[in-house]
């Protein structure tokens, strides 16, 4: 899903040895180079919207300004920073990266570092379609070589999650559900909107959420839309979207509670359950959406689960490829999906459930909801 992006990250994001220790980064970069097994080095950009590559090679989040990280093959990889001199101290403990250096004249700077790699060697650019135009075009310029693009294979090797990950994909799950149990009281105790929110953004952060991104609705569940002005006026039912960031990793939910009888909601969760279980290793994309189109009845699919109805998810919210209704992809082991449906009634109510859930060889498990019941 798609939410208003903050301007400046401010939540904790300094590299834990004991969470996910160097030995690991070793090991992703090590499958960089059998990747591209002509490769003398990796350039590694990211900004502070896009940077799921950056951190998962470096641990570093760009919380303002772009960074750079530059990899050789052999030997230490150095960080170039944005905003100058004085940010490298803040910058430091956010990497195991100890190099650091500020991002001003990038080009410069990569085309002296790829001088000292070894003769005839090729470079990988991972995080290129991010970048600024001026900025691809100048760093062509300077390095004067074919830059082979790395990110396609490193997509498909993020998706599967190793042990660890699936551990701080687990922590992540924790902190959403304390959001989740925060909005659920919040709106049955009649709140208005703003304070719902504010709520449920309030208990992630407080269990160290790094970002926190929320959408609503005030149409009965048809649309949902992103908290930019206070609004005073309450919501029956109230249908919202929240997703927290914990450690680098990914949570999110679509919640629909309401004080009446929720028939509409029980049906999506239905179809939810349906779905889930059958979320197993090899199965196709399209199956899924024919659970969910099948079990439907008389009502329709929710548009905001209907073509698209999830997709897998980790250090970004949408990794690729979605789940899609008309996707020729099939489950993955080893992958955390965000999974979702939802209906619309004769009356135009709609009601938006969703899972996380990580296909394993003997089936799927359920992280979100952390009691495993969908």
């Amino acid at each position: 899903m798609q939410t208003m992006h903050p301007t400046l990250l401010v939540g904790p994001g300094d590299w834990d040895p004991r969470q996910i220790p160097r030995e690991d980064y070793d090991d992703r970069l090590a499958a960089v180079w059998r990747d591209h097994d002509n490769a003398g080095g990796a350039i590694v950009y990211g900004n502070s919207r896009d940077h799921a590559a950056l951190f998962y090679l470096t641990h570093f989040t760009p919380k303002l300004e772009a960074a750079i990280a530059l990899i050789p093959r052999r030997g230490e990889p150095q960080m170039l920073i944005g905003g100058g001199p004085n940010m490298l101290p803040a910058a430091k403990p956010l990497t195991f990266i100890s190099t650091l250096a500020p991002l001003r004249d990038a080009p410069k700077s990569a085309a002296d570092w790829a001088r000292g790699l070894v003769a005839g060697t090729s470079l990988v650019l991972i995080g290129g379609d991010a970048m600024p135009l001026d900025l691809r075009q100048t760093l062509d310029q300077a390095l004067g070589t074919r830059l082979e693009d790395g990110d396609a294979l490193l997509q498909a090797r993020m998706m599967r999650k190793s042990a660890r990950e699936v551990k701080m994909l687990r922590e992540a799950c924790l902190t959403l559900d304390a959001a989740v149990v925060a909005l659920r009281a919040a709106a049955q105790k009649n709140k208005s909107v703003t304070d719902c929110i504010l709520v449920a953004e309030h208990a992630a952060l407080q269990r160290g959420a790094q970002d926190v991104r929320s959408l609503f609705s005030l149409d009965g569940g048809r649309s949902l839309r992103p908290f930019d002005i206070p609004i005073a006026q309450r919501s029956e039912p109230f249908q919202a979207y929240l997703a927290v960031r914990h450690g680098g990793y990914w949570a999110d939910a679509f919640v629909h509670i309401t004080a009446q009888d929720d028939e509409l909601g029980r049906k999506a969760a239905k179809i939810l359950r349906a779905m889930v279980a059958e979320a197993k290793a090899g199965l196709s994309v399209r199956h899924l959406y024919q659970i969910a189109d099948a079990s439907r009845g008389g009502l329709w699919l929710h548009p905001l689960a209907d073509r698209v109805f999830g997709s897998s998810i980790g250090l970004s919210l949408d990794e690729r490829p979605l789940l899609a209704a008309d996707s020729h992809a099939t489950l993955e082991p080893g992958v955390v999906y965000s999974l979702r449906t939802g209906l619309i009634d004769d009356a135009g109510a709609g009601a938006v459930v969703s899972a996380m859930v990580l296909v394993t060889d003997s089936g799927p498990q359920v992280l979100w909801p952390v009691d495993g019941s969908p």
